[in-house]
């Protein structure tokens, strides 16, 4: 399992290096919405939530799936604007300004990845022109909360009024809290991006790619790129770019952005690997049994990232609601999941601080 990025015919010139403000303000989204994926960040995630204003974080509710999961490609327009070469703007405001450059269709579909399942690696129909697939992102929407669902409504009724929406709860989170640590961590990222841009012009990407992650090799003969990842995507630079962006809250996350007809990116943590804590031996045969499933791992790479049905992981994972239940009961029954109810859905996620416990080498391994 693994995602491939083909390279064929791409040129030195068009890899680039460069921090992004927008993907790292999506990074800390995510990080507040789930800080049991960052250890390291608690601390600064507890004072962020207990001095927000009350309105901003009714916003940030509103919109979590956005950034909950992992975060939305919305954070990163610049790898849609057509010709596939465009880079991450300097300030936060130029990096917004290309979310208008973006079709209201790629607008749509990157804000729905997470709740409409729809293809991303392939072409598929848009939600704005099939009423099916509009029909299921709804239903999808509402398994996630009344919030989700009314937002998703606005969103495929009136994009432009969301994107209106995006941009100032951006700015308001800047004058928030992400000024604060935008100030705090760009140094950092340029320092980085001065580092691999260096190791590309004097020993080449396979280099700049092994400093970057142990999970990206570089095969020159086949000029493909593979990502060690839980999950399976292919893209193509064709007659674009490839984009490395650093980010300073993203550990133990590497992203691979290859959605369909967008430039690649690949979005790598810089910084200091986070404390793990050991292991629980009392518990750690049953855990480790429940683990060793394929299937089961799979299950936990979604679930490590948000609350999910039974249904949704049936759709997803193309087996039947039953199949799903047994293996989700094995998990249970290690406690390795949590599950609450919402109305009429059953909400399941995995206990990453239960996980952490059995080693930071597969915790790092699903949530890469």
């Amino acid at each position: 399992m693994s995602v491939r990025i083909d390279i064929t015919g791409l040129r030195p010139e068009r890899i680039a290096v460069v921090p992004s403000p927008l993907a790292e303000l999506g990074m800390a989204l995510h990080a507040l919405s789930e800080p049991g994926h960052h250890p390291g960040l608690q601390g600064w995630a507890t004072g962020v939530t207990a001095r927000l204003d009350s309105h901003l974080a009714d916003r940030m509710c509103e919109a979590d799936f956005l950034w909950r999961t992992t975060f939305s490609d919305l954070f990163m327009p610049f790898a849609g604007v057509p010709g596939r070469s465009t880079l991450p703007g300097a300030t936060l405001d130029e990096d917004l300004d290309l979310l208008d450059k973006l079709a209201d269709e790629q607008f749509v579909d990157a804000a729905l990845e997470f709740t409409c399942a729809l293809p991303y690696s392939t072409a598929g129909v848009s939600a704005l022109d099939d009423a099916e697939v509009r029909r299921r992102a709804l239903d999808l929407a509402a398994a996630r909360g009344p919030q989700q669902l009314r937002f998703s409504e606005r969103l495929l009724a009136d994009p432009p009024r969301i994107r209106s929406w995006l941009r100032q709860f951006a700015r308001d989170c800047d004058e928030a809290f992400f000024a604060e640590i935008w100030a705090r961590v760009r140094h950092q990222l340029a320092a980085d991006a001065r580092h691999k841009t260096d190791l590309l012009r004097h020993k080449g990407l396979a280099e700049a790619l092994s400093a970057v992650s142990p999970a990206l090799t570089l095969d020159e003969d086949a000029a493909r790129i593979t990502v060690d990842k839980l999950g399976d995507g292919r893209s193509a630079t064709a007659d674009g770019g490839l984009l490395l962006v650093p980010t300073s809250l993203g550990r133990p996350h590497l992203m691979v952005l290859h959605r369909h007809g967008w430039q690649p990116v690949l979005h790598y943590p810089v910084g200091s690997p986070e404390p793990a804590a050991p292991p629980s031996v009392g518990q750690l045969t049953m855990r480790m049994t429940a683990l060793s499933h394929p299937v089961r791992m799979r299950l936990c790479r979604y679930l490590a990232r948000s609350e999910y049905t039974t249904g949704e992981l049936a759709q997803v994972h193309g087996m039947t609601a039953p199949e799903i239940s047994r293996h989700l009961a094995v998990l249970k029954k290690a406690g390795l999941i949590t599950t609450r109810r919402r109305g009429r859905y059953v909400l399941h996620q995995l206990d990453v601080t239960v996980v952490a416990r059995l080693g930071s080498d597969f915790l790092e391994g699903i949530l890469r």
